[in-house]
């Protein structure tokens, strides 16, 4: 990509309107293609999103010996870990990039090799993602790990066995560490105040399919008995519920209408309880959900962010947009990442009243009320937006820059756009399929 295919033109004022897909959750796809390594068959993976994160990990997969060909069925893949091998670490290094996921490789490899590399990792810069925390969960399970000048190695001369684990947060990542851990680990592994979003399911379900035998209790405990041998799986991804919430928000703040194909309820049913109460309308068939702006004022509300079942810290970024557009005052909570409204400075720039707090805002306390973090907001509404040049500092944040763009009256310029294609396939055509008059400079869009 060039400097320039790198900013986006976006002249707004114009209700987004029609329908675009969501395909398979970005929060689950590349976590599942990581787990066919642990099998001794091909595996199948279906509703795979053409996104960076799944490229990423289709790299890292091939250095490491895997095949990773397309399907019959568009968006199908196929994955043989037959003949798993050592990788270079250089060209490791290099096909990682920024991203976080080779932290995922380590116990699937140490299983699969008896040793792992694991280069500096990245992400976005919302808050602490303590990769340490993965190294630790690690070290129980018996690995051995050496720090070296371009990264971790790891080893697991003893081989790995099951543990008992207590998670200080019920982490997404830790619970996936300790899930693709756990399955070959010898006995039984016990994880306490596991994380227990729909996209770990999914993946609980790819591993059963695998042969895994994983139990779930009602209480955030999950309980893995090691096997000796997985094999392959087929299985269709569960539906990207993050990026669909992101096109519903778009559709509020633009008063819009979109139909958003793929969409499902369940996964979703906090998300649709608040953006009722904003004010937004929406109707749910077998084949999606369409979400649009009724007309009228929207209305303010108090939003406190936290784990599943709660709203999802990923649903926030997008809808803050949407409530700058709302008549009072909204008050947001985030408890998951202490830096995730860093992102509203933006907002205010172009015409939004939003303050951020260090206080924990809206009636409960969090782990970062005594720890000065900004991570409380009031935004005061309607204000109208107007366009600006805005930097995107993170995925859900550059969707939501996207968005108040869209909103606002005259044109923005957008920077680092490609940063959101980790996490929103072809998110410029739909933009174009919806009526947005985007441009990349010198090559209109729409």
């Amino acid at each position: 990509m060039t400097v320039n295919d790198d900013v986006l033109l976006v002249h707004g004022g114009t209700p987004l309107e029609g329908e675009i897909r969501v395909r398979g959750a970005k929060n689950l796809v590349p976590k599942a293609m990581v787990a066919a390594l642990l099998g001794s068959e091909p595996s199948r993976l279906r509703n795979v999103p053409d996104i960076r994160d799944v490229r990423v990990v289709r790299g890292l997969l091939q250095l490491h010996g895997v095949t990773v060909r397309p399907g019959e069925e568009p968006g199908e893949l196929v994955l043989d870990p037959t003949h798993v091998e050592s990788a270079n670490v250089a060209d490791i290094d290099a096909h990682a990039g920024s991203s976080r996921i080779p932290i995922l490789f380590c116990g699937p490899l140490l299983h699969r090799l008896g040793h792992a590399f694991i280069p500096g990792l990245g992400g976005c810069d919302i808050g602490g993602r303590p990769i340490d925390f993965h190294f630790d969960v690690l070290r129980q399970f018996g690995a051995v790990i050496e720090k070296r000048a371009d990264g971790q190695y790891l080893e697991a001369p003893k081989g790995l066995r099951g543990t008992k684990i207590r998670l200080p947060y019920p982490s997404v990542g830790a619970t996936e560490q300790v899930l693709l851990t756990a399955v070959l680990a010898e006995g039984v592994t016990e994880l306490s105040n596991a994380a227990v979003e729909p996209e770990i399911e999914d993946l609980i379900c790819v591993l059963q399919k695998m042969g895994a035998i994983i139990a779930m209790d009602t209480d955030r405990t999950i309980r893995i008995t090691g096997v000796e041998k997985l094999g392959g799986y087929t299985h269709r991804a569960l539906p990207d519920r993050l990026e669909a919430a992101s096109w519903a928000s778009a559709a509020l703040a633009t008063e819009g209408n979109i139909y958003v194909r793929g969409a499902q309820q369940r996964s979703m049913m906090t998300f649709l309880n608040t953006y009722r109460k904003v004010g937004g309308a929406f109707e749910i068939d077998d084949e999606g959900i369409r979400f649009w702006h009724p007309g009228g004022q929207l209305k303010s509300i108090a939003l406190e962010t936290d784990v599943h079942p709660g709203f999802q810290t990923d649903w926030q970024q997008p809808l803050v947009v949407a409530l700058t557009q709302a008549t009072g005052l909204s008050i947001i909570h985030e408890t998951v990442y202490e830096s995730r409204l860093g992102f509203t400075s933006a907002l205010n720039q172009m015409g939004a009243h939003i303050q951020l707090y260090r206080e924990c805002l809206g009636g409960s306390d969090c782990r970062f009320g005594q720890r000065n973090f900004l991570h409380s907001a009031v935004v005061s509404g309607p204000t109208k937006l107007q366009g600006a040049d805005l930097v995107i500092p993170d995925l859900r944040g550059g969707f939501s820059y996207l968005i108040a763009a869209l909103a606002a009256q005259g044109t923005s310029r957008v920077h680092g756009i490609e940063l959101i294609n980790r996490g929103y396939e072809n998110f410029m055509e739909k933009l174009v399929e919806l009526g947005a008059k985007v441009e990349l400079p010198g090559k209109a869009l729409g």
